[in-house]
């Protein structure tokens, strides 16, 4: 008779009751005090009364005038814990038996409820499986089957059922990355971006991704889960070849023949597991690589997410800080305005009384147009070059801390090694206009080739005698 036939009917009312969350807790709590317990039979009702009220005081319940359950009877504090563990029992979750030796009624769970129980326990505890879904696991499982001595093919089965756990868990974290992209999406201020970050660094996902690229050293055990496969996978050649030439020697139906020809059925079995499991690796690296990627990109999203809303403002019923962003960005910003003033009336603010000024009659005419003829300017030979002339952008002492480090033996050279910078450029042009300006025949110019360093500048050689 299989499992599934033996649950009741009343079995799913748990699933569909507004106190399933605190069910299941119940459940979890009796099971784990069932196995701390030295009875052999199990708990009495009343230790799971008392169990129930221990979890009840931490649970945080509304208790008024709606808390009825799915029967009709009222739930207070009190009563809570006897109510819940009757329906365990009718429903078909403990399971009701009478010790005489005790006196009292005992209560277990049948082999079904205790399925869903351990379910409900791994769904409680965010930490587990953090250790079994791992590459480490994966590389412990291979190393332990190569020094096994008989080559348990259960060993290696253990490798392959962690690695597709591993892929599901990359899966998952995926999936989980994917929501936090949509619900960052639809965040319009920085209080929403800042709670999503913190819910995606503080989830389960997230320490399971820390424990993949730390403690796991995903990359390190990568490459050493390949060369053990491909290790393993040359011994189970070499021991089935040896195998067959074994069975080769001996007669058909004959014991040692029956054993021979079972040891190479398992070195094919393991052969094909290997295979599985390498296939299931490639899939883990590039599942890793993809969620990798996904992490930077949801960092960056991040932050343009937050460039705009410092751009754009927070967005609200009112857009008119948006408009005036937009607006000052437009480059017919004033045409926009003319035309807009004309439409909706805009005025100027009312500034005729200042602090400047007494009260005068705001007049509505306009100045009358009177054309002026171009009046030309006369300039001098030298007023024009003014505005040719770099205007000093360094101290004195910068400038002259340049000269000294391209000066020896009172020569100023300059090599194709003195720019490295636009600033080094500037310099050497201030030198070389305050020695062109100042000299008055007390130094000598020299002029060289044109020079280009690696960095793209290009200018020529120059040499100064004289300078002091």
């Amino acid at each position: 008779m299989s499992l599934i036939s033996r649950i009741p009917h009343e079995f799913y009312k748990l699933f569909t009751s507004k106190y399933t969350e605190y069910y299941m807790a119940f459940l979890v709590a009796i099971y784990d005090a069932m196995e701390q317990s030295y009875s052999v039979l199990g708990l009495t009702e009343k230790e799971c009364r008392s169990v129930m009220n221990e979890k009840i005081a931490s649970a945080a319940i509304l208790w008024d005038g709606e808390n009825y359950d799915e029967e009709g009877v009222f739930l207070t504090r009190s009563n809570m814990a006897s109510v819940c563990l009757k329906h365990f029992e009718e429903w078909g979750w403990l399971k009701q038996d009478y010790d005489e030796t005790l006196n009292s009624y005992v209560v277990t769970f049948p082999e079904y409820s205790q399925m869903y129980v351990e379910l409900f326990a791994r769904l409680f505890d965010e930490s587990d499986s953090q250790e079994r879904e791992s590459v480490l696991a994966i590389y412990s499982h291979l190393y332990t089957y190569s020094v096994d001595t008989e080559k348990n093919n259960e060993i290696l089965k253990s490798a392959l059922n962690v690695s597709k756990r591993l892929v599901r868990m990359l899966v998952n974290m995926q999936d989980g990355m994917r929501e936090y992209f949509d619900e960052l999406s639809r965040q319009k201020d920085f209080k929403g971006i800042q709670d999503v970050l913190v819910k995606e660094i503080n989830n389960s996902d997230s320490r399971k991704y820390a424990i993949l690229t730390t403690t796991d050293s995903f990359y390190r055990y990568k490459e050493a889960v390949k060369e053990l496969i491909v290790k393993n996978l040359d011994e189970n050649e070499a021991r089935r070849r040896k195998k067959e030439q074994e069975l080769a020697a001996l007669e058909p139906e004959t014991p040692a023949f029956v054993r021979c020809s079972r040891a190479i059925g398992l070195c094919d079995e393991a052969a094909d597991i290997m295979f599985r499991i390498e296939r299931q690796s490639d899939v883990i690296e590039r599942r890793y690589n993809k969620l990798i990627e996904q992490k930077t990109v949801f960092a960056g999203r991040a932050a343009a997410r937050i460039r705009y809303i410092m751009q754009e403002g927070a967005d609200s019923d009112d857009r008119t800080t948006a408009f005036v962003s937009l607006l000052n960005r437009s480059s017919r910003k004033e045409e926009i305005l003319e035309s807009l003033s004309e439409r909706i009336r805009i005025s100027a603010r009312y500034q005729l009384m200042c602090q400047e000024r007494l009260y005068s009659r705001k007049t509505s005419g306009k100045e009358e147009f009177v054309p002026r003829a171009v009046e030309h300017e006369e300039q001098d030979g030298t007023g024009g070059m003014d505005s040719f002339v770099l205007k000093p952008l360094y101290t004195r002492r910068e400038i002259d801390r340049f000269r000294r480090k391209n000066e020896k033996d009172g020569v100023f050279r300059v090599t194709a090694d003195t720019v490295q910078s636009v600033e080094d450029l500037e310099k050497l042009f201030f030198v070389w206009q305050d020695v062109t300006e100042t000299a008055e025949g007390r130094g000598e110019i020299s002029l060289g080739e044109d020079q280009e360093n690696g960095s793209g500048f290009r200018y020529s050689a120059l040499e100064i005698h004289g300078m002091d």
